[in-house]
């Protein structure tokens, strides 16, 4: 007997309204399906259980789609070794970045269009096929384009996850699901580096790819079986002038972000270009989007307060987050002497701090319905930490270190699920992917821009440093690599070593108290949330499972 999950929830409440609209006839994740059940469909009991299979099969997706370019990273060296190109090394990982970037929002659309699993399946079916194309690749440029196909997948996958769990579980309830995929996330940052290396020292560099396919295969099944949504009947075409647009501009500003200052210089005329074309791209594609039927990104989600404070909010946080995560393990490796392996354990402070607090800030939003403090919180906190973090110097302990990051690992937790959910709360039930879809792009490239300026604020710093301590012998080893782990360090002269550590701890002081700063404008961002009660838990809110 087949069963069907059904959403009894309406549309969320609208930027000014006080409480959530009734829902109106016909919607939810059944669509006209609820209808034809009658009154069967209104008093089925609620079935949890079924709801609980299928977040289970997204939280598999979730690991999926995180622990991708985390396990890939140790196996770079090798991989370069084997195939050779090491002057193409970067766009392996630039192909993934710009595929994944350029089709969040389509994929978002997309499932708004033509329903939700459809497009979910097929974002895990090319993200498998581009692991296997990858895993078999014989050169660079074979690497280098399947890895593209791999990221086209990867787009989809967190979009679908976020949008799937908006369709099933009521905004009241949903902190809590959305905490345990924070969870998740910090399990595959803390995982994936050690997992990576270990497949890569004992399969080879191909099962980096290939170790994708069982999980994918689980989570497939599950959801195959499992998730029973509506398919939907678009009554427009979508906009793929907009979609053309909105993938040129994003692919400029992503490729501004990775060639600015190391490939270009930040006044070259090729970034010069790439930042007229994204900009001329986004003024077009905002023009399109005015007058077009579907549009791949509506623009009056905007007006709602809500959702573009999130998108600020989310923005900053992917701009902050992803510079800690590169920045830290520099300074552990270079200035408190530890391995690669450790600094990668160092950051647990951090990441388990992030999943306690991202727990217990979901179960809190489910029990009471609030959530505006946590925004404000997490902003205090992580500016908080950001300053607390630039206080390190060549004589700062691990476990003080520690402690800092835990602080900075608090704030993450309260606003890694936060802005999501309240995103998702500020939109019509018909809006849910391209509100999931717009708050992972703007993270994503906040993520971007955070690592290219936080970079050239490092690099710049490092370079100005060994000039004053070491002369032109710090300035040759800065030309050679402005990164050197503690293996490589440990080969320089005893002075060189010295005011290399003290150029990496100026660096990385510049870059958190830049860090610092920009987490202010989100301090300042979040106390203008507005408290729009979520819908209640009761069965009328709940996810059912009816029978057919």
């Amino acid at each position: 007997m087949a069963e069907k999950t059904i959403e009894k929830t309406g549309p969320a409440a609208g930027p000014e309204t006080e409480q959530a609209a009734p829902p109106p006839a016909g919607t939810g994740t059944a669509g006209a399906g609820a209808d034809k059940a009658g009154t069967g469909a209104d008093k089925a009991e609620p079935q949890p259980r079924s709801v609980r299979v299928v977040l289970f099969a997204l939280m598999i997706t979730m690991l999926l789609a995180m622990l991708d370019n985390m396990i890939v990273g140790p196996a770079m060296p090798t991989i370069v070794g084997d195939l050779g190109g090491m002057e193409h090394l970067s766009w392996v990982v630039t192909s993934y970045t710009l595929a994944t970037a350029a089709s969040t929002p389509i994929w978002g659309k997309l499932g708004d269009m033509y329903g939700r699993k459809g497009s979910f399946l097929t974002a895990i079916v090319i993200f498998l096929a581009g692991s296997v194309l990858s895993g078999m690749a014989q050169d660079m440029g074979q690497l280098i384009g399947f890895r593209a196909v791999q990221g086209l997948g990867a787009g989809g996958l967190m979009v679908g996850v976020m949008a799937i769990i908006g369709d099933l579980v009521p905004p009241r309830d949903r902190g809590k699901y959305m905490g345990m995929m924070t969870g998740v996330m910090a399990v595959a940052m803390i995982g994936g580096p050690l997992v990576g290396g270990s497949i890569t020292d004992h399969l080879g560099w191909r099962w980096a790819f290939y170790i994708n396919l069982p999980l994918g295969a689980v989570a497939l099944a599950m959801v195959t079986s499992v998730l029973h949504l509506p398919k939907k009947k678009a009554e427009g075409r979508i906009d793929y002038l907009g979609a053309a647009l909105l993938t040129v501009g994003i692919s400029a500003l992503v490729l501004v972000t990775t060639w600015g200052g190391t490939e270009y210089a930040w006044d070259s005329a090729v970034i010069m270009e790439l930042i007229g074309i994204g900009v001329a791209s986004l003024i077009g594609f905002l023009f399109v989007q005015k007058k077009a039927a579907e549009p791949i990104l509506p623009l009056h989600i905007f007006a709602n307060r809500n959702f573009s404070l999130m998108a600020v909010i989310g923005f900053i946080t992917g701009f902050v987050m992803f510079g800690a995560m590169l920045f830290l393990p520099l300074f552990q490796q270079s200035v408190q002497g530890a391995s690669a392996t450790n600094s990668g354990l160092l950051l647990l402070p951090m990441l388990l701090s992030m999943m306690a607090v991202s727990m217990v800030a979901g179960r809190v939003t489910t029990a009471t319905g609030k959530y505006r403090v946590f925004p404000i919180a997490g902003t205090v906190l992580m500016v908080a930490g950001f300053f607390l973090l630039a206080q390190m110097d060549t004589g700062t302990s691990r476990l003080t270190s520690g402690l800092y990051m835990a602080v900075l690992g608090a704030g993450m937790g309260f606003l890694m699920q936060v802005t999501m959910l309240v995103a998702q709360n500020s939109v019509e039930m018909k809006d849910m992917g391209v509100a999931s879809s717009s708050a992972t792009l703007f993270r994503t490239l906040g993520s971007s821009f955070g690592v290219a300026i936080m970079g050239a604020l490092f690099n710049n710093r490092v370079q100005d440093v060994m000039d004053d301590r070491a002369g032109a012998l710090g300035g040759k080893v800065t030309e050679t690599s402005a990164q050197l782990d503690a293996a490589s360090l440990a080969k320089l002269p005893e002075a060189v070593q010295d005011a290399y550590q003290h150029a990496v701890s100026s660096g990385t002081h510049s870059a958190f108290l830049l860090g610092a700063a920009i987490s202010v404008v989100a301090l300042l961002a979040s106390f203008f949330v507005k408290e729009i009660p979520l819908r209640g838990s009761g069965p009328e809110d709940r996810p059912t499972v009816i029978a057919e």
